[in-house]
């Protein structure tokens, strides 16, 4: 297992939440005899978007976003760099794995190994908090407590694999470094590789949305970035908690974001609600007025498809008499 100083290297993860707050993060998954799937894949995400990617098949760490090009501004031979230790760790995670099967007398069949690491920083105040999580085969495995430097069993048979790791010493400390020195190091330089993009605030357009004339009404918001956003419903201006459904925010596949929040029909003055939108860094809400003429439905009012259909009736019986008129005619020799 050890150290995991190597993330750095391996996969690039940078999620800018807040103004303030920002963090690192990194997502590696080691498997067997998964169908079509690589042995070992490392993944990288800046708010939610891929930036960086390596997997057993292609072994070669490959930048997602042009502005992660700029790294090499500073250190040229990076991607190389990155390459080699993520072949290292990739053989390394394939031992690890292997341990355990044996461990588990578990001869064969679909195993997978999970870690997700990180750091958050705050640019503000200077903090800076961690995390290191392992999974296997779905399940939390082991969880590294950042306070204690100790790592903790999420499960018993985990027990023998924490003994090891808590005995290592030298580990231990490479790992409080890595996570007090060098994963918010790195962060401060990813982050301002990708100033222009990460930081930037986009608003969203909000609508109000209904399916039928008797199902909620739904307050969407899309296109809005960072990530760190709110949405609520109020009466007469105090945040309401009951007859409201509130989604998640979700990414949107251009690298903004959606939010929703569904309200139960109102039995009163329409007029006394709204919905309020809160994106992160911006003083002033966005405030949409609940208003039957703003809300958008995919419903068919029943008697609109009877109108075309009258017309259509109507013109054929016209055509139908205008015809028989003209055959008289010509039976009289009129044409």
């Amino acid at each position: 297992m050890k150290t995991l100083v190597f993330v750095s290297l391996v996969g690039l993860f940078l999620h800018d939440t807040t103004a303030e707050m920002h963090s690192l993060k990194y997502f590696l998954t080691a498997s067997s005899e998964v169908p079509n799937f690589p042995e070992f894949v490392a993944v990288g995400m800046v708010d939610d978007i891929q930036i960086g990617y390596y997997d057993s098949n292609t072994k070669r760490v490959e930048p997602k976003q042009d502005w992660m090009n700029k790294v090499t501004e500073d250190k040229a031979d990076f991607w190389e760099w990155q390459t080699e230790r993520a072949v290292y760790y990739q053989q390394l995670f394939k031992v690890d794995l292997d341990t355990f099967k044996r461990r588990f007398n578990q001869t064969g069949g679909v195993h997978i190994y999970q870690v997700m690491v990180g750091c958050e920083w705050d640019d503000e105040t200077g903090d800076v908090n961690g995390h290191e999580q392992y999974g296997y085969d779905g399940e939390d495995f082991i969880v590294l407590d950042l306070k204690k430097w100790t790592y903790i069993a999420a499960q018993q048979r985990a027990v023998v694999t924490k003994q090891e790791w808590n005995n290592d010493k030298a580990d231990l400390e490479n790992i409080k470094n890595y996570f007090t020195k060098e994963c918010p190091d790195w962060l401060k330089k990813y982050l301002n590789y990708g100033r222009s993009s990460l930081m930037r605030t986009d608003l969203p357009t909000v609508s109000l949305l209904q399916k039928t004339p008797s199902s909620r009404v739904t307050c969407h918001a899309t296109g809005f970035y960072p990530n760190r956003a709110m949405m609520f419903w109020r009466k007469d201006g105090e945040e309401l908690h009951e007859d409201v459904d509130k989604g998640e925010i979700l990414p949107n596949h251009d690298g903004s974001f959606q939010i929703s929040a569904d309200l139960q029909l109102p039995s009163d003055d329409w007029g006394k609600y709204d919905c309020v939108f809160q994106l992160s860094g911006v003083k002033e809400d966005i405030v949409t007025k609940l208003d039957k003429r703003e809300i958008k439905t995919n419903s068919v009012n029943p008697m609109n498809p009877v109108i075309p259909i009258i017309a259509i009736i109507a013109a054929l019986v016209l055509l139908a008499v205008i015809g028989y008129k003209v055959h008289r005619c010509r039976r009289r020799g009129v044409v």
